[in-house]
C-alpha cells in the first residue's frame, strides 16, 4: 500500500462521517444516500488526484470541496443550471473542516444518532456508519448480521433521517442531557461489539474498543458527563486491561481462568479504580455494578482468590435493575464459584427452559462444564454434545471436545 493510500485510509475512517454530517447540515433536502455517494466519490478523486500532484496542505477541506462541488452540480443538473467546475481551486475554496460545525463534530454526530425517534439497532448501526466510520461489510460483521441485512437496516435509518430531518443538526442544549443515557449505552454496545467478537486477531475488535473510550472521554472534556459516564468508563477500562489475555495463541477465545494475568494491563486497572471511585453516588446504576464486578476480577490475584461471594451479590443487584438472561448465566457461575451449587443449576434450569437460551451454546457449554465439576458425567456430555451441534466456529468446538474428554472430578 503507498503513502497516498495510506494517507486516504486514515482521512477515511476520521472523516467519513462527518463529511456526510457536513453536506446534510448544508444541503438539508439530500438525501443520506447520495451524500454517501458524493463523498465516496470524493475520496476516489483524491486517490487519483493526489497520485499526481501530491498531498494537499488542507487534504480535509480539499475532499469537503469536492463533495460540495458534487452536490451543487447535482443540484444545478436537476434545474439544468451551468455545472460548477468541480476542478478548479479545490484547496482555496475548501473551508477548514474543524469551522463547518460548531463544537466537537463527533459529538454532535453522536448525540444525534441518540435520536430517540431511531430504534436502539438504527442508532447503533448509523453510530458503526457515522460516527465510527465503519463499512457495511465491517458493519454486519461486527452485528452478526448478513452484508443484505445491515445494508437494508441502514436504509431504513436513512429514510427516517431523510423524511424526519432528525440527524446531523446540533441537538439543542435542552436535548442535550435527556440523550445522554442514549449515548451511554450507544458507547456501551459499540465497546461490547468489539469486546466480545472472536475473530481471531483482527484489527477491527481493538479499535471499537478504543473508539468507545475516545467517546466517552470526549463526553467527559465537554463537560457533559454525569457518574454514569464515569462509571461506563472504568467499567471500559477494567475490560480492556484484559483485552490481550482474551485470546489464545491461535486466537481463540480463553476462559477467565485460563488467562494469563500477568498480560493485564496494570495501569489500566489502576485508572479504573480511579475512575470508579470518582463515580460513587448515592444511586448505582447497571455500569457503576459492572464496573465493579470487573474490578472485582482485575484486583484478584488468582481465579481461586476471587472474591465470589461478593461478585454474585452485586450481579443480583444488577438483575434486579436490569433483568438479562446473559447476566443471569453469569450470576449462575458466580454462586457456583461462591459454592452455592444448588442455586447455581436452579438458574441454569430456569434459562434452559427459555427456548433461544437453550439454542444458545455456552448456556449448555457451562452446564455441561460445571455438571462435569460435581461428578455427574452423564449430565455434563449430554450439554457438552449440545453445545458442539449449536456452534460452527472451529476453535469454540475445540475447546468443548477438549471438555468432553476431560477425566471427571478434574478441576476444568
Amino acid at each position: 500500500m503507498d503513502a497516498v493510500q495510506q494517507h486516504i485510509d486514515k482521512l477515511y475512517k476520521e472523516h467519513f462521517g462527518k463529511l456526510v454530517a457536513l453536506l446534510l447540515y448544508n444541503f438539508r433536502d439530500m438525501d443520506p444516500g447520495n451524500a454517501e455517494d458524493f463523498v465516496q466519490d470524493a475520496f476516489s478523486a483524491a486517490l487519483t488526484n493526489w497520485r499526481l500532484q501530491g498531498i494537499p496542505d488542507n487534504a480535509s477541506g480539499w475532499i469537503y470541496t469536492v463533495c460540495r462541488n458534487k452536490a451543487l452540480n447535482q443540484l444545478k443538473k436537476n434545474k439544468r443550471i451551468q455545472p460548477f467546475d468541480v476542478t478548479v481551486n479545490h484547496e482555496t475554496t475548501g473551508p477548514a473542516f474543524s469551522e463547518r460545525l460548531p463544537g466537537d463534530p463527533q459529538l454532535i454526530l453522536l448525540f444525534s444518532c441518540a435520536h430517540p425517534d431511531l430504534s436502539p439497532k438504527e442508532q447503533l448501526v448509523i453510530t458503526l456508519k457515522y460516527v465510527i466510520n465503519l463499512k457495511v461489510a465491517a458493519i454486519a460483521k461486527v452485528l452478526g448480521m448478513t452484508i443484505d441485512g445491515a445494508d437494508k437496516l441502514l436504509v431504513r435509518a436513512r429514510q427516517k433521517i431523510k423524511t424526519g430531518k432528525i440527524l446531523f443538526e446540533a441537538p439543542h442544549p435542552s436535548a442535550l442531557q435527556p440523550r445522554l443515557p442514549i449515548v451511554h449505552k450507544i458507547i456501551y454496545l459499540v465497546f461490547n461489539e468489539g469486546y466480545k467478537t472472536s475473530w481471531g486477531k483482527e484489527l477491527i475488535r481493538e479499535e471499537l474498543c478504543e473508539e468507545a473510550l475516545l467517546l466517552n472521554q470526549s463526553l467527559m472534556d465537554a463537560g457533559l458527563a454525569n457518574k454514569d459516564t464515569t462509571a461506563l468508563h472504568a467499567l471500559m477500562l477494567f475490560n480492556s486491561a484484559r483485552f490481550v489475555s482474551r485470546f489464545g495463541s491461535s486466537g481463540e477465545l480463553l476462559e477467565l481462568e485460563k488467562q494469563d494475568r500477568s498480560t493485564w494491563n496494570t495501569d489500566l486497572i489502576q485508572l479504573g479504580c480511579q475512575f470508579l471511585r470518582q463515580s460513587q453516588d448515592a444511586r448505582l446504576s447497571s455500569y457503576h455494578l459492572e464496573a465493579a464486578i470487573a474490578c472485582l476480577h482485575c484486583t484478584a490475584t488468582s481465579f481461586a482468590a476471587t472474591d465470589w461471594k461478593m461478585i454474585a451479590d452485586l450481579y443480583a443487584r444488577l438483575l434486579q435493575q436490569q433483568p438479562n438472561p446473559f447476566a443471569s448465566l453469569n450470576y449462575a457461575i458466580a454462586l457456583y464459584h461462591a459454592k452455592q451449587p444448588q442455586a447455581c443449576f436452579s438458574i441454569l434450569n430456569e434459562l434452559l427452559r427459555n427456548p433461544f437460551m437453550a439454542g444458545y451454546y455456552l448456556l449448555n457449554y457451562t452446564a455441561g462444564k460445571l455438571y462435569k465439576l460435581q461428578g455427574q458425567p452423564q449430565l455434563a456430555k449430554q450439554f457438552l454434545e449440545k453445545a458442539l451441534l449449536q456452534t460452527n466456529a472451529g476453535k469454540e468446538k475445540d475447546s468443548i471436545r477438549e471438555m468432553l474428554d476431560k477425566p471427571d472430578h478434574t478441576t476444568v
